[in-house]
């Protein structure tokens, strides 16, 4: 095998790595991640509310719910300013 052709290799390991890399950040900052976070918290809270009797489980598993997404909404604000003052290199 040719020099040549062990970078081509290596390009080709490097572009599907980029590839995985990007749909991992785009899964990260998408709305469908979102919306299943929310699904799964309200799931399992309102099962946890309803197991211990709490009342209104389905409603009150509302609120801890919306208040995680809205967190999650604010990461990028809170990384950005992040990035720009404390990690700066």
């Amino acid at each position: 095998m040719s020099e040549m052709d062990g970078l081509r290799r290596e390009l080709g390991k490097l572009k599907e790595r980029n590839s995985r890399v990007e749909a991992d950040k785009a899964w990260e900052t998408s709305w469908a991640r979102k919306l299943v976070i929310f699904i799964l918290t309200y799931l399992a809270i309102a099962i946890y509310f309803y197991a211990t009797n709490l009342p209104g489980p389905f409603t009150n598993a509302l609120v801890p719910s919306l208040a995680f997404v809205i967190s999650t909404l604010s990461l990028p604000f809170f990384k950005k300013y992040w990035v720009e003052r404390i990690y700066k290199k």
